[in-house]
């Protein structure tokens, strides 16, 4: 195995690491708010990582210039940890299995159009920002 390889794998596993935690906490704190009614960790954790990767791609296709390890720790490793379409689908097919219909389309809604604008609102909040500040 090459070194480069060999370092891109360490970055995503520290990222992965760092991200998986960081759902924990999120999504817990946010059931710990709002209850168990509704997926609201999963929810969040997707809707903020969706931001969060518009927010970075905008960077780095438009000023900061990141190494692939870096890219892969925060991207692959940290955000590909941080939210969670396993998690999403599973709760959905509960939901569809206890017969929760609403609910399941709830859930495949809010994740679909609330991850898709947010990735927007974060790639324009990226481009006012990056623009601007260098």
């Amino acid at each position: 195995m090459h070194s480069i390889h060999f370092l891109q794998i360490i970055a995503v596993g520290a990222g992965g690491f760092l991200g998986a935690m960081s759902r924990s906490i999120v999504s817990n704190q946010m059931y710990h708010w709002l209850g168990r009614d509704f997926v609201y960790g999963t929810l969040t954790v997707n809707v903020l990582g969706s931001f969060v990767l518009g927010l970075i791609t905008i960077a780095m296709i438009d000023k900061i210039h990141l190494s692939l390890e870096w890219k892969a720790f925060l991207i692959v490793g940290f955000l590909g940890a941080f939210t969670t379409f396993s998690t999403f689908t599973f709760e959905t097919v509960i939901y569809l299995q206890q017969g929760a219909i609403e609910k399941a389309m709830l859930n495949i809604t809010a994740n679909v159009i609330l991850c898709l604008l947010m990735m927007w609102l974060g790639i324009i909040i990226g481009r006012h920002y990056f623009l601007r500040s260098f």
